[in-house]
């Protein structure tokens, strides 16, 4: 095998490298009875990542003008509740904090298609511990989602 060609399935994935041996792995969220593109499909993870960083400026924000005098340690820390509580709150009441909002996202129960308190609640703390959201499945739901039984889509 040439080095290029191995070098390459490695950089695009272990999907591509499957789908290139001729497997048919269909779209993300087709095991979940999603559409592929538009309104109720899976949120891509460029809009996921800039929902999270727009959601977290917010809370720094916060913990920065209201609770703390200056930036340090202790900033951050508060940041972390903040962004717990609004997640738990907004998630498990109305399906998106501000950050998804504004890029167009929603966070759902899998059986209801509606925010459930109690799963956001689970995805929230499996989210503030970061560990469980850096991992995929190939639908590209993070174990954070798949634990809580939710799933990202845009709206």
């Amino acid at each position: 095998m040439d080095n290029r060609r191995a070098i390459g399935s490695w950089l695009s994935g272990p999907r591509a490298a499957i789908e290139e041996a001729g497997a048919d792995l269909g779209h993300q969220g087709e095991q979940l009875g999603l559409p592929a593109e538009g309104p109720g499909s899976i949120a891509r993870p460029g809009r996921r990542i800039g929902a999270l960083a727009v959601d977290w400026a917010l809370c720094l924000l916060i913990a920065y003008g209201l609770i703390t005098d200056g930036y340090d340690q202790a900033t951050g820390n508060w940041a972390l509740l903040i962004f717990f509580v609004l997640s738990v709150l907004t998630v498990g009441t109305v399906g998106f904090t501000p950050g998804k909002r504004l890029l167009g996202l929603r966070v759902v129960d899998l059986g209801t298609g509606r925010p459930n308190p109690l799963r956001a609640l689970l995805r929230s703390v499996l989210l503030c511990l970061a560990l469980p959201a850096l991992i995929w499945d190939r639908d590209g739901r993070g174990l954070h989602d798949r634990l809580a039984r939710t799933v990202e889509v845009r709206v």
